[in-house]
């Protein structure tokens, strides 16, 4: 053999011996990664608007007084509630009058709504009287607070004020319910506790001087009148 054909085979051989030992020595290329798991997404959000209790759509300015608002609107929406259910004595005995028809049933339905929904503007901040009425405050010993003497302690204990809006609230709500099922026991203990909460409010920021004689005559009628009786029966309006 040539000298120049044993160099060329020798070449050969030098480079083939190189290529094993490259590919001897790397490392296998890494293996594909696992196919990702899908991650299970959050059903989607109803586009249906959430009812929410704030914040409010605008600005609520206030057209009348407390006094004002309570004369004219729960008051006399009150009289739906306290005149659905009550007793008459008459010569012939005790005459019960209750709801009977829808008409009736819708009648207790508007007072119990407009006073669940109403007794929330007295978180309103609003004037405690028209102008000029101080109420029955002047002289000695008033028998009323004056507007500036009430927005004293509104001020001075506000937690207060908001639990008898919610009291109000509450009752006018045992009544909406009451009438849902048409459950004349219920209405007429609602109709007792609305009288309640009334006078409670009233005696804590119009005439305070009157609770501790209304506290008494009330003792004296829960021990006194048995439950069901004509003058239990019908409470007095407030």
């Amino acid at each position: 053999m040539r000298r120049g054909s044993q160099l060329l085979v020798l070449a050969g051989s030098v480079f083939l011996a190189a290529v094993l030992v490259s590919r001897c020595s790397n490392p296998a290329p890494p293996s594909a990664p696992p196919p990702a798991q899908s991650t299970p997404q959050p059903a989607a959000q109803s586009s249906a608007p959430q009812m929410s209790p704030s914040p409010l759509f605008g600005e609520m300015k206030p057209v009348v007084s407390v006094k004002e608002l309570m004369e004219d609107m729960i008051d006399p929406i009150a009289d739906n509630i306290f005149d659905a259910v009550w007793w008459d004595a008459t010569p012939k005995g005790v005459v019960a009058h209750k709801p009977q028809t829808d008409e009736d049933w819708e009648k207790i339905k508007v007072g119990a709504v407009t006073i669940a929904e109403g007794i929330y503007l007295l978180k309103v901040p609003r004037p405690f009287t028209p102008p000029g009425d101080v109420n029955n405050s002047l002289g000695p010993n008033p028998p009323e607070l004056s507007p500036e003497q009430i927005k004293a302690k509104i001020d001075k204990d506000p937690v207060l004020w908001i639990a008898k809006i919610e009291a109000l609230r509450n009752v006018a709500l045992a009544a909406l319910d009451a009438v849902k099922r048409k459950d004349v026991d219920a209405l007429f203990e609602a109709s007792g506790n609305l009288d309640v909460a009334c006078e409670e409010c009233h005696l804590e920021y119009w005439y305070p001087g009157d609770k501790a004689t209304v506290l008494r005559e009330r003792q004296v009628r829960a021990q006194y009148e048995r439950p069901g009786s004509a003058a239990s029966a019908n409470p007095a309006k407030k």
